[in-house]
């Protein structure tokens, strides 16, 4: 983990430095969830280290414990999806934070059930609760399995204990990809649903007047969620040609180009 990211929070760089150095060394090899966890030991004992730990970036305030905790899984989350997008750990932080949960989550369980307690913990290091995943950000919905292309009623056999990802063909709300009623810009995850939605009807203006209108042409960070989404999705499937054709559509006329192959390894935090 680097100094950047706590440059980024407004953390004094030194303090917080020995915290991402150990976390790289003694917890290696942890992956999922317990990654998060993982990261309590050592920042609580980096925290302890000094009897007080101010804000760099409001003089004379000082951090709280909840408050350090909750940045910190933040951080450590945004390390994990850097790997994803296979760019630097700060870069991560360009991304919002229900594509962050999107990218984790797909990561660890796919679209299989999965674990409400693992999936809670994900989303308060995400920022979001799993009240509005649920809910108003429409990602998550009770566990039964299904396929990515399964655009079948949700209802069936899940255990009250699990959550699963919608697939991007279930996710039917009329504002898919639009601004929120403040006028805040779309997660870029739903961007690439809405996108898959489009190109699946075979509407091709449509498609270019979207990436036009919420300047994804060129948008680096939106490309490089499309190829960590396109490297999740089953190799044989809908989703993954779509996502493919739509990859070979944006390099083509917007001219970014990317690595066609990323690491998912959590790898080396140091």
């Amino acid at each position: 983990m680097t100094d950047e990211i706590a440059r980024e929070h407004g953390y004094d760089v030194g303090r917080l430095g020995a915290y991402f150095r150990r976390l790289g060394r003694e917890d290696a090899g942890v992956r999922g969830p317990d990654f998060v966890w993982a990261a309590t030991g050592p920042a609580l004992e980096a925290f302890s280290r000094h009897p007080v730990v101010k804000k760099a970036d409001a003089p004379g305030r000082q951090l709280t414990v909840d408050e350090f905790l909750r940045r910190v899984r933040r951080m450590v989350v945004g390390f994990v999806v850097s790997r994803l997008l296979d760019q630097q750990a700060g870069a991560a932080g360009e991304l919002d934070d229900p594509t962050t949960y999107y990218l984790l989550h797909r990561k660890d369980f796919g679209l299989a059930p999965a674990p409400a307690g693992a999936c809670i913990l994900y989303a308060l290091s995400c920022n979001v609760s799993d009240t509005d995943l649920a809910g108003r950000l429409d990602l998550l919905t009770a566990g039964r399995s299904v396929s990515a292309d399964d655009d079948a009623d949700e209802n069936g056999d899940a255990s009250g204990s699990d959550v699963r990802l919608k697939a991007w063909s279930q996710r039917r709300a009329r504002d898919l990809g639009e601004p929120s009623p403040d006028g805040g810009p779309p997660p870029l995850i739903d961007c690439v649903h809405k996108l898959m939605q489009l190109w699946k009807s075979g509407e091709q203006s449509r498609v270019d007047a979207y990436l036009e209108a919420r300047g994804l042409w060129r948008h680096e960070i939106f490309a490089r969620v499309v190829q960590a989404v396109t490297e999740l999705a089953e190799r044989v499937s809908d989703e993954r040609k779509l996502l493919e054709s739509i990859q070979t559509h944006v390099r083509t006329h917007g001219g970014i180009t990317l690595p066609r192959a990323m690491s998912f390894d959590y790898g080396d935090a140091s």
